[in-house]
């Protein structure tokens, strides 16, 4: 079954949120064409380190698709575009609002030439307000939401996140979530409709719990003070005696008690209500007194939500992703080499993409364009 089979988009998007969202795209089935500047194609194409001829994260995030290479801004080339555009059902966009309109392929002009495209805009800000215009990336909206106060480090400052969470999160997923619910609006109406998806936007989203406690409770969460940013000894990472760390989450009083049982927590000091950071003290003492490998044995078994911090070489190797499949999928660079491909949302019974496939060489679907 590939679900979007038959669905053409367009995608003009760059780096991460837009292609990441098409790359879903395709993996349920649909053709994703990708515009590119000649001669170089996106940026991401040139991002170290290298697999075949290009970028390696590129390759990961451009996985079957196809590749236009055409100057948007040369006379003509919208011309060529249109026709293109026209059969298509879906166009995804990641410039700064107005960009496309300047181009010749804003909304209101796509639009009447095709009444059922779905036009998607990812932007950081949205396409109106005081912050539409400004520049910026992924840290920077998490610091603007407030996300990112909501986590500290050990003294007290906020901490890179390791992830691309407003880019990923508050991006490709929203946007691939609206594009759906506006293909299946389509089916009713004949008609496609604009869709402005703003990360920073997306981002509130994560923090019910911290708006819950302001709005409602009346305290607005201090940095690594929440229930789930540490602010609890139940719900902390705690360094072991050779350097590795524990990812400790016994939130449940069920949990909770069987970690105590196991990390040997005092019994004075297992009613972590009445003097929680003296218990938080007393986990992390004997959690830094043995290894991380003696940890894991430890904890082996024991039904306590703790476990020790991997890296993602090790997580790679796990027998239970390994076993579930998450890297069976093959990404081909041409030239004889093979990785896994990326793991998208997209499970097996959805999947309309080969199990072998490679990512598009510039330009080698310019011959859709109209001479």
């Amino acid at each position: 079954m590939a679900p979007l089979a038959g669905i053409t988009v367009v995608d003009f998007s760059t780096l991460l949120p837009g292609p990441l969202a098409t790359l879903i795209l395709a993996e349920a089935g649909a053709t994703v064409l990708k515009i590119e500047r000649p001669g170089t194609g996106e940026d991401m194409r040139a991002y170290p380190p290298r697999f075949g001829r290009d970028s390696a994260n590129f390759a990961l995030l451009n996985r079957a698709k196809r590749s236009i290479a055409i100057d948007l801004k040369a006379p003509g080339a919208v011309d060529r575009l249109l026709p293109l555009i026209d059969g298509a059902d879906v166009v995804v966009e990641q410039f700064r609002p107005g960009v496309m309109d300047r181009l010749g392929l804003g909304w209101e002009r796509l639009s009447a030439r095709n009444p059922r495209l779905v036009y998607c805009a990812i932007t950081g800000y949205g396409q109106d307000g005081p912050k539409a215009q400004i520049a910026a990336h992924d840290l920077n909206y998490m610091a603007e939401t407030g996300l990112l106060a909501l986590a500290a480090g050990p003294d007290g400052a906020p901490v890179v996140p390791p992830a691309l969470v407003a880019d990923i999160a508050g991006g490709t997923y929203p946007a691939v979530l609206n594009i759906l619910l506006a293909l299946i609006g389509r089916r009713d109406t004949g008609r496609g409709c604009r869709l402005d998806v703003a990360m920073a936007d997306n981002l509130f989203t994560f923090m019910y719990w911290a708006m819950a406690d302001g709005l409602v409770g009346g305290a607005w969460p201090r940095p690594g003070g929440g229930k789930v940013t540490g602010g609890t000894p139940r719900y902390r990472i705690y360094r072991t005696a050779d350097g590795g760390h524990v990812a400790a989450a016994p939130l449940e009083d069920r949990f909770w008690s069987v970690f105590c049982t196991v990390v040997g927590v005092p019994e004075d000091l297992r009613d972590d209500a009445r003097d929680p950071e003296a218990t938080g003290r007393a986990v992390a003492e004997r959690i830094g007194a043995r290894t991380a490998e003696e940890w894991r044995a430890a904890f082996a078994g024991k039904d306590c939500c703790c476990n020790v911090v991997a890296t993602l070489e090790r997580a790679m190797a796990d027998p239970h992703f390994v076993g579930r499949g998450l890297f069976e999928r093959g990404l081909l660079d041409g030239l004889g080499n093979r990785i896994p491909a990326l793991r998208t949302a997209v499970v097996p019974p959805l999947t309309g993409t080969p199990a072998e496939a490679g990512y598009p060489a510039l330009g080698e679907a310019d011959a859709l364009l109209r001479p």
